[in-house]
């Protein structure tokens, strides 16, 4: 596999340098100062592509080229977003960056209610709790219809847990969920968000998902013609919020999106941490079944609990089976060697990274990407992939 890193730009408080120190390759990247929706132009590319390159390092994916809300509903100027999208996988494309990720997640991008979940070590990890995301939904955002969206076990330890809940908890809590998380599209006010969740829960699961395979429909073409590779991200989480519908959770979803446009540039990212927030999907099946259309892989690992809760733990010690997980990537990596196909060696990178002490004071530091627990990550994921690669080979 290669070895990549996310990188956020000349503004990320992790430098290039640092991160061929680690001993990352590639760089997956996005042009976070353009606007969602307006085209990424060759320039544009070709400036962020010089200085990754100035660095020693190559510009291996990209993560993402946000898709508008507007063609998720289908509704404004949807078409011609859809053209600038178009435009955009051809300028990158152009420029020689041919892997594109991307999601289809209605409202919230990745979503987590604790940024500083303290662990055993106390070292600092990324947390989803269902018991303070419901008390928000409930009580802060006070969506319509909320209480409806939980079991009553839930929902009573919410209206307790709110009940406790101090001015400065609650003002943390709605930043964490609604104010953007890095990588992520933005931000909302509470009333905006209000308004954006109802259009999505009135447009439905089934909506959501035959406007992702209209995109699709107008997008791969496009992508195939200039040897491009689209790669959709799974919901993070893989189950709804805020009643809103997913339509990239399961493998049941993964299958009819490959079926609906069926190409070698319609593929999957295969995020270990999201799709493995559920406990019924099962990541080395997953990988085996959909391998050749595997584009990129995000490796980390999750603690679930039974409400549907979960923290990111270390990325070895966790209820995915890493180990199980690489050894099917090194097995398809393989076959497509066998097979002599083109795109050989698949991208991973150590997805997110507990915060350590020594850079628990330091500023810019963004959450789930620290440099020193993604090193930490990426130390022990090379160890794994070394150890499988020579067992294979034997």
């Amino acid at each position: 596999m290669i070895e990549t890193w996310r990188w956020f730009g000349p503004s990320d408080s992790i430098s290039l340098q640092k991160i061929k120190q680690a001993g990352a390759t590639g760089i997956v990247s996005s042009l976070h100062h353009i606007k969602t929706g307006d085209i990424w132009s060759v320039a544009e590319i070709e400036k962020q592509k010089a200085i990754i390159e100035d660095a020693g390092l190559t510009w291996t994916v990209i993560e993402s080229i946000p898709v508008h809300n507007d063609i998720k509903t289908r509704t404004g100027d949807y078409l011609a977003l859809i053209e600038n999208y178009k435009q955009s996988i051809i300028n990158a494309a152009q420029c020689g960056v041919y892997t594109i990720c991307y999601n289809f997640m209605p409202v919230v991008d990745w979503t987590r209610t604790n940024l500083m979940y303290k662990m055993p070590n106390n070292s600092h990890a990324l947390k989803f709790e269902m018991t303070d995301f419901a008390a928000y939904d409930m009580y802060i955002l006070q969506r319509n219809g909320a209480r409806d969206s939980y079991s009553d076990e839930v929902v009573s330890k919410a209206d307790a847990r709110f009940a406790l809940m101090s001015d400065n908890e609650k003002q943390l809590l709605e930043q964490n969920i609604i104010a953007g998380l890095p990588g992520g599209e933005g931000s909302y006010t509470r009333e905006t968000i209000k308004i954006a969740i109802q259009q999505f829960i009135d447009l439905g699961t089934e909506g959501l998902r035959q406007n992702l395979f209209a995109f699709l429909e107008a997008i791969i073409p496009v992508a195939e013609s200039v040897n491009a590779k689209m790669c959709i991200h799974p919901d993070d989480p893989p189950f709804s919020l805020f009643g809103l519908p997913r339509v990239v959770s399961t493998a049941d979803d993964a299958q009819q999106l490959l079926d609906a446009v069926s190409s070698i540039a319609n593929g999957l990212t295969m995020c270990a941490g999201s799709y493995g927030a559920r406990g019924d999907n099962d990541l080395v099946q997953m990988t085996k079944t959909f391998g050749p259309k595997i584009y990129f892989v995000h490796l980390r690992n999750v603690i679930r609990e039974a409400d549907g809760s979960f923290f990111e733990s270390d990325h070895l010690d966790g209820d995915n089976d890493m180990i199980g997980l690489v050894e099917a990537l090194l097995s398809e990596e393989q076959r497509r060697a066998e097979s002599g196909e083109p795109l050989l060696a698949i991208p991973m990178r150590p997805d997110h990274g507990h915060l350590l002490d020594d850079e628990l004071d330091k500023d810019g530091v963004k959450p789930g990407y620290s440099y020193m627990g993604r090193l930490k990550g990426l130390a022990e994921l090379r160890g794994v992939i070394h150890t499988v690669s020579t067992l294979m080979s034997r």
